[in-house]
């Protein structure tokens, strides 16, 4: 008999965990910035899962969660060399998040702004255990005591811990949020400008402290350093939509919790633009090219394409 269901049960073991993976992942994806790692993270605990007695466990939320944390943690030890050695700037995996609720990755919309590229880039200042704990309070509501037991810390480590690296975010994040509506309207103005050549609007749109960056990872021709200033980024935008090629087509989707456009041509996602608005104005704008961190939301785009019958840009 196979050790997983002479431990738990095959189908049991399973319906179990499933209850977990959306939580998991969510924690897994925040803590390393990769989608496809963080499916390969939720996988492993899942295989180390089955191979426990179930009487051993006291709480699986929190068995569960400390395999999470801790396969996260071990990958943020391998991960800072890979990025010291990384061409270029380097940028979190985009994800879909326009999903119905049933198969979206995050099951509560509260949780979007945690979930944008520019919170995930400023996640990367802290410390890899700073981050498990502000992630597992601030954002998933885990009590001192419950991430003390699943870090190995004190409750109070754990509560100094939070709050340093809640004053060290907070200072680092200055403009309020804006409404889904304005965002879109903000982001659909940006193409129309861009693809019309009008700099005087376009400019308008941004922020006077507007940054772009492009991650190509070495892979994809990207710029290595990043481009500032309302002018110099209008022009820079209006210059890179005229050399997409006609054959690409350009949609808007969710993604990251925000409004983003996305190129896709010859069955396959060339690109992400995905935009950082707040204080009424595109504040950032980030492109991920390099085709390895396309890989998990080309495959969410797939996944609707086939139950919806329809291309990914309808």
């Amino acid at each position: 008999m196979p050790v997983q269901a002479r431990k738990h049960g095959c189908s049991s073991a399973m319906d179990q965990f499933q209850t977990y993976r959306h939580l998991l992942f969510s924690i897994a994806y925040r803590m390393t910035g990769s989608a496809s790692q963080a499916e390969d993270i939720v996988q492993d605990a899942y295989l180390r899962y089955q191979q426990v007695e179930s009487s051993d466990i006291h709480s699986l939320k929190s068995y569960l969660t400390t395999i999470v944390v801790n396969l996260s943690l071990n990958y943020l030890k391998s991960a800072r060399v890979q990025r010291e050695e990384y061409i270029g700037i380097w940028l979190p995996e985009p994800i879909l998040t326009s999903l119905s609720p049933e198969e979206s990755i995050e099951e509560t919309f509260e949780r979007q702004e945690a979930i944008s590229m520019a919170f995930l880039v400023l996640l990367e200042t802290l410390t890899p255990p700073e981050r498990a704990v502000f992630l597992l309070h601030e954002v998933f509501d885990y009590s001192f005591a419950e991430i003390a037991e699943v870090i190995s810390k004190s409750a109070e480590n754990c509560r100094q811990i939070f709050h340093r690296a809640k004053n060290h975010l907070a200072e680092k994040r200055h403009r309020a949020q804006v409404e889904p509506e304005m965002q879109r309207q903000l982001s659909s103005s940006f193409v129309m400008a861009c693809q019309s050549g009008n700099l005087s609007a376009l400019t308008q749109l941004l922020a006077s402290d507007v940054t772009a960056w492009a991650d190509g990872g070495g892979k994809v021709r990207a710029g290595l350093l990043p481009v500032s200033g309302q002018e110099t980024v209008a022009r820079l935008c209006i210059t890179l939509t005229h050399k997409v090629p006609t054959s690409h087509k350009l949609f808007m989707e969710e993604v990251n919790g925000g409004p983003a456009l996305l190129s896709w041509s010859d069955e396959h996602l060339n690109w992400a633009l995905i935009f950082d608005i707040a204080g009424g104005a595109i504040t950032g704008l980030r492109s991920i090219l390099n085709p390895d961190k396309l890989a998990f939301l080309q495959g969410q785009l797939e996944r609707r394409q086939a139950q919806q019958q329809i291309a990914p840009w309808e």
